[in-house]
């Protein structure tokens, strides 16, 4: 049987004495059958016994162990992140600086992305500008987005009139008319 998890303090688990279907483990754990049996295929989840009829049983066991994977997966560890935790819980002798150093590792990925995702946050809003400047109202056409998606390095650029409101366009300088 796995060691108590710190999490399941906040998070009741159901204690169980008598073994229960993958579906009603699906149901408990928040994960759907076909993920169960995934877990099960690549090894991090350990399949059940099956009974006469061929149907796989679970236990309490099981439940901590899927409830422990899920948690991992929701905080965005890959699957190779989890298997090393599921590792570190089997083997709790192990020292704790090992679950740290994966949570760090995996800190730093979530960090390096959510810095993507501002750039990106940056340019689609530069792109929305230039079209509330530029174009919007007019037709697609004359699309300052349009335009810039059609470059490979291009960026939003600043536009001081509307054109489709018969203003003229001033672009910033070295932009494509």
């Amino acid at each position: 049987m796995l060691p108590r998890l710190a999490y399941d303090d906040r998070r009741e688990v159901p204690k169980m004495n008598a073994t229960i279907s993958i579906g009603v483990l699906a149901q408990q754990t928040g994960c759907t059958v076909p993920t169960i049996r995934y877990y099960e295929e690549i090894g991090l989840l350990p399949a059940g016994p099956r009974t006469e009829a061929g149907r796989r049983l679970y236990g309490a066991p099981a439940v901590k162990r899927l409830t422990f994977i899920r948690r991992c997966r929701d905080f965005g560890f890959s699957i190779e992140q989890v298997r090393e935790l599921v590792g570190l819980v089997d083997e709790p002798e192990r020292p704790c600086v090992e679950v740290r150093d994966i949570a760090s590792g995996h800190l730093a990925e979530v960090r390096n992305k959510l810095a993507e995702l501002q750039a990106l946050e940056a340019s689609l809003s530069a792109f929305v500008v230039s079209c509330d400047r530029a174009c919007a109202g007019g037709p697609s056409v004359d699309c300052t987005i349009l335009e810039d998606l059609a470059h490979p390095t291009a960026r939003a650029r600043p536009v001081a009139a509307n054109p489709c409101c018969g203003a003229p366009t001033k672009r910033t300088e070295g932009a494509a008319p």
